[in-house]
Parts: structure tokens; sequence; C-alpha cells
């Protein structure tokens, strides 16, 4: 039923349900035969008459448009009236004709009876006829089919072959695939094929849906799609309308439900079609006919399939016909060369319509056009296909010959165009050095002569060859191939000799996308090199394509750009590796301030130090790292394939690729060396877990906490198997096996029982299941013969199945190795691995990993990790006795499981790391992370351990042009470190408390340090002798600083006390009346030192005088935590935030609250008040910073990007600290990264991401020039505002 008849009988549903007699209307309906007898009985035995109603119309929905007419002339002939005018006009109309033919049957509420009954009692069968015609052309015309073409030859044979299996859809969902050569006539002939009332009736009574696919890109595709679902949904009450869908998947979800809901028994057609992830798209378990000339392309979907060839060669009748209609003839009276020349091309409609195309302004050319097939003999071109090429080398060459010498000329340049590439007029022009009307004219006369063909679907026209097409250029032109590319980059060259094609240019694209392959096609050495090697062009180009693309053409065309300078390329590339996920963000980075960050002896830096200094001198802000060196523990390429935490990534068995999955439902297949995509499937309806390839790598299997596993083509991207659903909960792992002699796959799950399994890939049930665990499974893998699985528990025991019989061999109870735990909290088995010759299986379990020998069950060695974290992932070395573990603490480490030691370190990661895996020969480490990002890291890149990382907990003083530094580093030492490159000139012994805060005197005599157990420390610099030891406070010391005499020294701690020392006699003043931890505390005026300000969790700022020890003020500031307090430079106002998303503003005199700030969505995490104190900033958890006025506590400005980031934060994380400039027009603010803001607009000046997140505090020079601080990963960063000037 059409669905405005359908909703129409929603619509009206109460009030028919109120007013008809069932049982009247069904006497009627049953004689129309709409009804069954059983329908009736079923009806009728509801027990009121209301519910009888409802019971028809529910029989009614179910049926086509007859029922509904049906029901509508029951309702006239009963003298519902009244009624029946609701569903008039929605009736589906056959035709206006035909319901103008019969407007003489009208009743008496001014209905009209016209062809409805008529056609349901058979009578005027002319008119019938004439209706039925008309009906057909209505549908089709209503779903975009395209209308009957001029020159149309009929092919039985072949139209009744596509409707038969069109009726095999008749009940069932499916596809019916109609390929053949380019030119054959596919998609006149699937038009055809639904010129048929009966096909229409009985297997698509829901309409034909035409969609003109072709070659196009993803968001060229939305757009098709887009259409499709707007044309669906016409007619529909304005309240089902809906937005267009804003993706490719969500416009699939889109057409599932209009094609399975509204039109269910209804034909899409899909023409042209061109790859599988295109038709992918419109696998929605609907009925379809698509036209390609691709044979095995519904392959990549699901569902039964039907395939219709389309022969590439003609009988002579029909050839004949198709020239007769191109000039106008009858085939009869064709002259004799029309036979010789349908001959001579076999058939083939393609050359055939050349010919045609040809005769159709010459016609007086037949025997000229047949003595050029005759006596051109072309070297035919060998490739697998099913085409004739040697006819086709010959129409090509006669199509030649009829072109004017110019442009013959101009179509012999099309020689270095690519297969399946479309290019924009604006190229060719450029190419030609012609004005883009002019080449418009030139490619109109070539596409009329079929000699190239036009994107429609494009604005403007896009042009390409058909590949034999192309083929036959290349091969007539092969020696002057390299002097044509060479042609087009010179060409190029002369155009965009003032500045690179932008985005306002039509083909700039093409140029970003091809630029290098035409030169490296054209030999043009140093003009590929001078790209390459060019900053600029970086920029432009992952602007316009994204940094996997780049990153491809520098391994593509690497063995050319390293004779010229391998290092330079090697920069080149690992500059893009490592920022890529930068590349990719909305908005586009600054990638001069990106390129900032590289080692200083890189091309890569001085280039952009140099664009730096050039932006300086016009006002540009930027910022140089300083102090950085070669990091060699950076991963070589940074990934960002998922919206969400990535929860495992592996390599193929070739290591080529890389697979990950994880909360976004989606599994992903990109290459190891570039990054670039080469496979994206919405897998699964819920969060995937993990990903593994086949032994062959011609397969991925996929499992998810929806408790599926699902077998996928790697190389056609399609669903194989999809398992029987046995597990009962989420299913945490899988793993083939590891060699292909007898493939297995592995499942665990959260089960109870049932939670390990083994499938044979080619059976959809499992083959057997393995008992002995009676908690969650969590990680399963196969020894590395395959004789045995591990499977790793909650239950804290260690696993061995023999996998032939899938009974238990040994079981390892690893909880017994942490005495502390109890019987009721186990440690939980994470995972296992295998060493590479299967003696040793290793397990982690919370911050440690275990070594067992596998014969006898005996514990060899035990690696611990920190005790604040826990190991999430292990993975054992393929071909050496390394070990990698992921862990909870961001970081991944490698250790020797041979000798229990640490062997390196890789940070970079910004959240938890839940997977990673070696490469199968062991040279690269694959780390997937919650930060979104997969790192590949080589592994004899990475840091040694014996690398200290610094502590956040830093202080810095600045003097003159001089910077000291002082912090804890990871081994818990204090370092103290001085000059802008950081140079460390005094490093203290391990100390046997964490190091929790520190603070430097005003003349860097002195530094102090205060640890967990309460203890405070003074040491002289750079002596590093202890100059005091302090103790009183019983808990974390949290803040410790100098009064500017260097005299006194204050801390806070989490005993809720505040102490002011007179360090060098012991004395000690305590300040108590906080109720909870004093995070810290601020001097209200620094010169004298007479007053304070501490804050607390408590919610209270409490004022003291330092002199005598009181409180002054005890102020209940808010609800929540206190979580930062700022004072204005004048000492008249200070204000606080809160964790109660407000910051408030005090007079200092009155100590009354002054401004209420509210509007923050989240914890308000710092604040600070611009040095004029007519504002102040506050920055919140959310990576929102807000600009208030002074004067009236107004909101001034809002500082926040467009879009939150990868961190789900507009800052990548809480905004911790912030800084005004001495003019007050510059903010600086820390968070996940570091930004400077416009004050005046609020707009980002510059941004500088940091290799590590969640910076806890800046701190900035007296002149706004230079910038320290620490990032979580502990590397440190001296920042130095760029000068403008020559380098």
């Amino acid at each position: 039923m059409e669905e405005r008849a359908r909703s129409c009988l929603l619509r009206s549903k109460a009030t028919l349900e109120q007013d008809i007699k069932a049982s009247y209307l069904m006497d009627h309906m049953v004689s129309d035969g709409i009804l069954t007898n059983d329908e009736e009985s079923r009806v009728l035995g509801k027990p009121t008459r209301r519910e009888q109603a409802a019971a028809l119309l529910e029989v009614l929905l179910r049926k086509d448009n007859r029922a509904y007419i049906s029901f509508y002339n029951a309702l006239i002939r009963e003298s519902y009236g009244d009624l029946a005018n609701l569903l008039h006009s929605d009736l589906p109309l056959l035709s206006p004709e035909g319901e103008r033919s019969f407007a003489d049957g009208v009743s008496p509420s001014g209905n009209h009876l016209d062809m409805y009954e008529l056609v349901f009692k058979g009578g005027l069968n002319e008119m019938l006829e004439f209706c039925v015609f008309i009906l057909v052309q209505v549908i089709l015309s209503e779903g975009g089919v395209p209308q009957r073409p001029v020159v149309f030859v009929s092919r039985p044979a072949l139209l009744n072959l596509i409707r038969e299996r069109l009726y095999r859809l008749q009940n069932t969902p499916g596809w019916v695939t109609v390929f053949g050569m380019a030119g054959s006539g596919k998609s006149v002939i699937a038009a055809e094929a639904v010129r048929d009332h009966a096909l229409i009736k009985e297997c698509f009574p829901g309409g034909v849906h035409w969609l003109s696919v072709g070659q196009c890109e993803r968001a060229d595709l939305l757009v098709r799609m887009q259409s499709l679902c707007f044309r669906l949904e016409q007619g529909q009450s304005s309240e089902a309308s809906q937005r267009p869908p804003c993706s490719v998947e969500e416009a699939k979800e889109r057409l599932r439900f209009l094609m399975l809901r509204r039109f269910p028994r209804s034909l899409l057609i899909l023409d042209d079609v061109w790859d599988s992830s295109t038709l992918r798209s419109f696998d929605i378990q609907c009925r379809v006919l698509l036209t390609t000339r691709n044979r095995g392309l519904a392959d990549s979907v699901s569902g039964t399939s039907f395939e219709v060839p389309v022969e590439s060669g003609l009988d002579e009748e029909k050839g004949l016909e198709i020239l007769a209609l191109y000039v106008n003839g009858k085939p009869q009276k064709l002259p004799e060369q029309a036979r010789s020349i349908v001959s001579e091309c076999k058939g083939s409609p393609l050359v055939v319509s050349l010919i045609g195309a040809l005769l159709r302004e010459f016609p007086d050319r037949w025997s000229y056009y047949l003595r050029q097939l005759q006596k051109k003999q072309f070297k035919r071109i060998r490739k697998s296909s099913s085409y004739d090429y040697e006819a086709l080398d010959q129409a090509m060459d006669a199509s030649l010959q009829v072109l004017e010498p110019e442009h013959r000329d101009l179509y012999r340049d099309l020689s270095i165009m690519q297969n399946d590439v479309k290019v924009p007029a604006k190229v060719l022009s450029v190419l030609w050095d012609l004005e883009l009307e002019e080449v418009e004219d030139v490619l109109q006369e070539l596409v009329n002569k079929s000699l190239l063909f036009r994107d429609c679907n494009q604005r403007p026209y896009h042009y390409y060859l058909h590949d034999l097409q192309l083929d036959f250029l290349i091969e007539q032109n092969r020696d002057q191939i390299a002097e044509l590319h060479k042609k087009l980059v010179r060409q190029y060259q002369q155009f965009y000799n003032e500045r690179p094609p932008s985005s306002g240019d039509i083909d700039c694209s093409y140029w970003y996308r091809f630029l290098p392959y035409h030169m490296a096609k054209a030999g043009l050495s140093k003009e590929l090199y001078s790209l390459m090697f060019s900053l600029d062009w970086v920029k432009e180009k992952a602007q316009f394509m994204g940094s996997a693309h780049l990153i491809n053409d520098y391994v593509e065309y690497g063995e050319i750009l390293d004779k010229e300078n391998s290092e330079v390329r090697l920069q080149f590339q690992e500059f893009l590796s490592l920022n890529g996920h930068h590349l990719e963000q909305k908005p586009f980075p600054d990638v001069v301030q990106l390129a900032l960050s590289q080692p200083a002896c890189s091309e890569v830096y001085r280039q952009a130090l140099m664009q730096a200094q050039k932006r300086a001198s016009r006002g540009q802000l930027y910022m140089d790292w300083v102090n950085k060196n070669n990091q060699d523990s950076l991963s070589r390429l940074v990934m960002h394939p998922h919206q969400g935490s990535v929860y495992y990534a592996g390599f193929s068995k070739d290591g080529s690729k890389i697979a990950s999955c994880g909360a976004n439902k989606a599994l992903r297949v990109f290459k190891t060396t570039s990054g670039e995509k080469l496979l994206e499937l919405q897998a699964h309806d819920e969060d995937i877990l993990c990903c593994a390839f086949s032994p062959d790598d011609r397969y991925i299997a996929t499992c998810s906490s929806d408790r599926k596993v699902k077998l996928w083509s790697v190389e056609q991207g399609t669903l194989i198997r999809e398992f029987g659903e046995e597990h009962e909960e989420q299913i945490n792992h899988c793993q083939f096996t590891n060699t292909g002699r007898r493939v297995l796959l592995a499942t665990c799950s959260n089960d109870k029982f049932t939670n390990t399994k083994l499938w044979n890939p080619n059976k959809p049930t499992s083959q057997n299941t393995m008992f002995g665990h009676m908690e969650p499974v969590n990680h399963c893998c196969f020894s590395p013969n395959d004789a045995y699985l591990a499977t790793s528990s909650s239950d804290g025991t260690l696993k061995l199945f023999e996998v032939s019989s899938a009974n238990e061999w040994k079981s390892i109870d690893v909880n017994s190795f942490f005495p502390e735990s109890d019987d009721e909290i186990k440690a939980i088995v994470k995972c296992s691995t295998w060493s590479a010759d299967g003696s040793w299986i290793i397990c982690a379990a919370r911050n440690a990993v275990f070594v067992f020998d596998v014969k006898t069950s005996d514990m060899l060695l035990e690696m611990k990790t920190s005790r604040l974290s826990t190991v999430q992932y292990c993975h054992a070395c393929p071909n050496s006795s390394l070990l990698a573990v992921a862990l909870s603490h961001y970081t991944v480490e490698l250790w020797n499981f041979e000798t229990s030691k640490k062997k390196a370190e890789c940070n970079g990661h910004l959240s938890w790391v839940h997977c990673v895996q070696f490469s199968p020969d062991g040279s690269f480490l694959l780390s997937s992370s919650d930060d979104q990002t997969i790192r590949l890291w080589e592994t004899d890149r990475v840091h040694t351990s014996s690398a200290a990382a610094l502590k956040r907990d830093s202080d810095v003083l600045f003097s003159q042009s001089d910077v000291t530094i002082v912090a804890p580093d990871s081994r818990n030492r204090l370092q103290v470190r001085t000059g802008l490159a950081g140079a460390v000139v005094f490093e203290s012994e391990e100390l046997p408390s964490r190091i929790r805060c520190t603070c430097i005197s005003r003349n860097a005599s002195l530094v102090a340090l205060g640890t967990e157990n309460g203890t405070v420390q003074v040491l002289e610099v750079p002596s590093g002798k202890t100059s005091q030891m302090l103790t009183g406070h019983t808990r974390t010391v949290h803040h410790c600083q100098f009064t500017d005499d260097g005299e006194t020294l204050i801390t806070s701690s989490e005993d809720t006390t505040v102490r002011v020392w007179k360090w060098r006699t012991g004395e000690c003043l305590v300040l108590e009346g906080h109720k909870e931890p004093v995070r810290k505390f601020q001097l209200l005026n620094k010169s004298t030192s007479s007053h304070l300000f501490s804050w607390s969790f408590d919610g209270t700022v409490k004022v003291w005088d330092l002199n005598r020890g009181q409180m002054l003020q005890d102020l209940e500031c808010h609800k929540g935590a206190v979580l930062s307090c700022d004072v204005s430079s004048d000492g008249r106002l200070f204000a606080t935030t809160s964790a109660d998303r407000t910051a408030k503003v005090y007079s200092s005199a009155s100590w009354e609250m002054t401004f209420l700030l509210k509007g923050h969505e989240d914890c308000v995490r710092s604040c600070r008040f611009s040095w004029d104190n007519k504002r102040l900033a506050t920055g919140d958890d959310n990576g929102e910073i807000r600009l208030w006025s002074m004067l009236d506590g107004a909101l001034l400005k809002i500082c926040s990007r467009d879009t939150k980031d990868s961190m789900d934060s507009f800052h990548g994380g809480w905004v911790t600290d912030l800084h005004f400039s001495p003019d007050n027009g510059v903010l600086v603010s820390t968070g996940g990264y570091i930004k400077w803001w416009s004050v005046e607009t609020g707009e980002a000046l510059q941004t500088f991401y940091t290799m590590g997140a969640n910076l806890k505090k800046m701190h900035v020079s007296a002149d706004f020039t230079t910038f320290v601080t620490v990032d979580s990963i502990g590397i440190l960063y001296v920042l130095k505002k760029v000068e403008g000037g020559s380098v």
C-alpha cells in the first residue's frame, strides 16, 4: 500500500473505529477478493463492534492499494460518505486522465466512484489497458526511472532474463546484478525491465525507486542518499518530515527504515555502481536491482543474489538497428558498408555507438569509417577483461581521425590521466592554456563523439576516460608519456607561480592529490624534491587531503626523494606521522607551530622558524620549544581511527596492515606504513572489544559486547559469517590459530560457565566449549604451535586447555601470589602471552606480570610495575625476550622477561592503554588507548629506563634572561635545572617519601620540598646540602612557598593546617581552622607578606595575619570545594572558584561578596585577575574559559574552540592555570595543551600541543616571553616567544 494511503488510514483510525460496522463493509470486500473468509471470521470473532473495526483496519494495513480502494468503495456503498471523504484525497490515483474519464460517476457525497470500482468489476477493457499503461508510467516517473531513450533497441531475451530474476525477489529481499562493459546498455535495459505492470503489481506494489550512483566520494554518496531519502519521504505529514541525514551511516539507517516500514515491497534500482564500499551503504535488506561493470560487486553484501550478464557483442540485426536509429533510417535501407562495420567490430555496442555518433554528423562517410576499421592494425591491448579490445582499438582510431588536428593533439594529452580519476575542466584548462569556456566546448565535442565521459553528478562537471580508452591512448603515445606529464607540470607552475591552489579553485583537490604523481612520471626529480620538502606544500595538502595521503606520498616516492636527501625525507615523514592526529582536527591547526616542536637539526624546523619569524614581525604569535631534544621515545606513527576509546589494535600476519576496533562500533583497517584507511565497517551494534586477522590475512574476526562474533572479508569488506549467539554475555577476546594447518577461532566471554569456545570459521556453530572457569574469561591465546589455548580469568586463575580435546591440561592459581588478597576479591588475571618457543606462559594481574614454566607450572619470574597502576595487557615479542606491558597510567613499558628488568618506556598516550601488540617481526609495537589514538613505536628507538621523567610539581624562578627550574623526577629525586636549555645543575639522592611540592627562593640559593609523609626539607643550591629538616605536618604537604626575603617558608598540608616556618631556627607558627585538606594558599601582599589567604575542600577561604598567627576572616565562600583563588594586583579584590560551578569575587576591605559569577557547566578549576584589575578569567573542567568585567561582573567573552576535541573537552582537559600578559591583551591557559587567547576577541591566537597532557600549571616570565611547564609524561617545556627577524 502506498505510504500516503497507509498514513491516511492511520490518521483516521480513531474516527473509523468509532463509526463503522465492520460486518457490513466486509461483505463487499470479500466479494472484491480483498478479504478471505478466514480473515472475515477472525475479525467477527472480536467481542465488540469497535474491536471488530480495529481488527479490520489492522488487516487492511498489511495489504496493498487494492485493499484501500475496496474499503473506500465499501464505505460509499454503505452510505459512510463522510468517512469516505476522509480517505478520498489519498486514494492511490491511477492517472489524472483516468479520473476525468470517469468523472460522471459521483456519489451523493461528492466522491468519485470513477475507475476504482470499475477496475475491480473488469469493465471497459480498453480503458483499463490504457490506465494500466499510464499507471506504470506514473509509478516509474515518481520513482525517478529514466524514460526510454530515442536510440533504443529491444532485447527481449535479456529483458525476460532480468524480469525472471526480479520475480525471484517477490517474497524475499535480495539483489539482481546486471553487469557488462561500459556502453553495453545496462542502464537502458534495467529501466526497460521494470516497464511491466504485472511485475510491479505482483512483486513491487510499493513502487520502483531509481538512484544514479556512479563513481563518487563519500560526500557525494551522502548527497545522493539524502536525495533518495527526501524523495521517499515526500507525501508524509509534516510531523513525519525529518532533517536530512548527516552521514552515510545515518542515511543508510534512514533508508533501511523507509524501505522496510514504508515501502516494504518496492524495488530500489542502483545504476552504475562502481565499488563495494558504495554498495554496502545500500545493504538494507530490501529488493535491489543494480547495474555495474563489476560482476562480483554483489559478493560484498548480504542476502540472496542473482546475476544477469549483458553480452559485449550484439548480433548483426541489433547492430544495424542501432546504426539506423543514429542516422534516422531503416535497417534494411542502410548501405552495405553498415553490415561490414558491424562485422568488423564484432558487434561491440560501444564501437557501434561510437561510429553511429560520427555518422550522425557525417552520414555520407560509411566507406571512410569502414576503411579506417579495416586497415588499422593496432597492437592488441592485453588485460584481463570481458571486452573485445581489438575492436575497440579500431573504433577508437576511427573516431580520432575525424577530430580536427588541434583537437586530436589535445586528446592525446589525456594519456596522462589515471584510471577511474575524474578531472575537472579547470585542470585541462591549465594543461591546454585555454579559456575554461573553450575547454568545455572541446570536451563537449569529445563527449558527443563518445571519446570521453562526463560525470554530471558533480558541479562543475568532471571528465574521465574509460579505462580501455586510456589504455589505448597510453599505447599510442608510449614514447611521449614523460613529456606529456612534464607539459602538465610546467603549465601548473606557470599558472600557479604566484600562489598555490586554494579552496576557491575548483581544481585544487586534483593538484594536491596528483601533482607529485605527474612530477614522478615526468622524471622531474628536482621539482619533486622542491615540492615535497616544502612545509607550505605539507600544510596545503594536509588541509585538503589529510596526513595519510601525504605520508603515503613520502613512502611511494621515497626512492626518488632519497636520491636527493634521505634524511630530509625522513624528517618530513616523521613530522607527519607524529602529528597526523593533530592535522585531522577542526579547525585546522597551525602547521608552522607544530613544526617548531621538531628537532633543531630538522629541515622541517628550519623552515618553520623562518616562517614564524617572518609572521612574528607582522604581529603573529609563535612559540619555540627551546629546550627540546631528539625525542627517541616518540612513536613512529600516531593515528586517530575512531571517535571513542580504541580497545584493540593488531597487525596482520604479514605486518602490512593494522586492524582496530573500539567504542564507536566500527572495524577499521589501514596501512602500517602511512595510516591510510583501507577499510571501514560499522560491524556491530555495541562496542567492539577485539578483532583478529586469520592466518592468511584474508579474514578478520570481531567480537563485541552485543554477544556476537562475526567474520569479515578483508578484500571485499563484506560479512562472511555471523556465528550463532552461543555466548550470553559480552565477548571479551577472539584469536585465530597461528598457522593455517587447521584454522580455528577462539572466543572468551563474561559467561559463568560456557565462557570459552572454539569455532570452525566455515561453520555457524561452535566446535567445542572449554569448561573450567567459573567467572568471566578476559583473554585467550593459542600457543605458538596451536596445541594449547591459554585463558585468563577473573577467578584468579590461568588455565591451559588442550585444543584437540578441549580438556583442561593445567591450572595456575595466580591469585595465590597476592597474599594480601581476600577470598571475596580475587586478583583478576587480565591476559596472557606465550614466549616465542612456547615453553613459558606469561600473564598479568593487578600491577604484576608473572612468568611460568609451561611444563612444571612453576613461577620463574615476577615483574612489578608501579603500585599506582594496573596492567591492562601484555604481549611477548615473537623473536626476542622483550615483553610489552600496557598500563593504566598511560604508559607502555618494555621488559626483558628473562632477566625481569625494565628496558624501555613508551610515553605519549593521554589515557589508559588497553592493548599492545608486537609486529610479526618484532620491529614495531602497537598500542591503543582511551585517548582515541593508536601509536606505532619502533621497538629499538624508545627511551631506556635510565631516562628519568620530571613530575609536574614544579617551581620556576625567572631572572633577567635566565630561568631556574626545580621539580622532582620519576625516581623521587629533586632536580634543579637552569638556562633555556634546562641543563641539570643539581640532582638529589632518591628520597624515601614521595615529593609532592617544591619551591625556590628569590635568590635561587635555596629550594624547599614537601613530601607525602609530611616532612619538609630546605636544601642549598647548587651543593644540595640539607640546611634544615622540618617536621610537624602529619600528612602530605601539598604546597610550599618562600617569602621574598627567603627567611620564612610557608607550607600547607593534607592535615588541614598551614605552617609558617622560620626555617633556619625551626620555629613554627601553626594556622589551624580548616576542616579539610589545604591544597594551596596565596600571600596577599608579597612585599610585606603580612596577610595570607588559604583555601580548602571545606568550601572556605581563611585570611591570616602571619605576624601574629591569627585568623582575620573565615569566609564560607562555596558549598563545594574551593579549587582556586587569586588576589588582584592592588590587593582590593580576591576571587574564588569552586566545584559548585561558580566563581565569586570579594572585596578585601569589607570581606563582602562583590560578584557571583555563574555560567560554567562544570567545576571552575582556575582563575586569574588581569594586571589592570579590570577583568577576571575563569577556567572550568569542560575546557571553557570565561572573561568577566570587574566593573559590573558582566560576562565579556567566552574563549573556546568551536567543537570539543578528542578528549571530549574544549581544551584537551581541565583548565588548570591562567595568566594575563602585562598589557592585558593576551591570556595564556593550560589544559590538555597550551593556548594563547586574544582578550579583546576571545579568539585563539596560538596552540602548543605537548607530548603528554593534563598540564598542572604554567610558569610565565614577567615580560610574557618565556613559558615553562611539565606535562603528564614528564617532559619539560621551556617555550620562548619567537621574535620577528631573520634566522
